[in-house]
């Protein structure tokens, strides 16, 4: 799926816009910023748009960029959780 995912730092969200809809995976911090971990803790799809794949496309580019930061993570969204227990190549970001 070709889904353009923004990271709204402020807003501690990573989101994508589709058919002028807004799915979002937010976080928020896991201590004090110099520990560099996140806590995932929502990932919403509306109802009208879920089974295109959108939140497994929004999660991966998610981790993507929080592997590129440097930072570690708590799955505390139960889909994160099962997302990373089945792609193991993302395991190494768990804090």
């Amino acid at each position: 799926m070709n889904l353009e995912v923004k990271h709204d730092e402020p807003g501690r969200r990573y989101y994508a816009v589709v058919e002028n809809r807004e799915a979002v995976c937010e976080y928020g911090l896991a201590g004090p910023a110099e520990d560099k971990t996140l806590d995932f803790w929502h990932t919403y799809v509306p109802p009208e748009l879920r089974g295109k794949g959108i939140a497994e496309e929004l999660v991966r580019q998610a981790l993507e960029d929080v592997r590129r930061r440097g930072y570690k993570l708590i799955p505390s969204c139960w889909y994160v959780r099962v997302y990373i227990d089945r792609h193991a190549q993302y395991r190494d970001l768990l804090a």
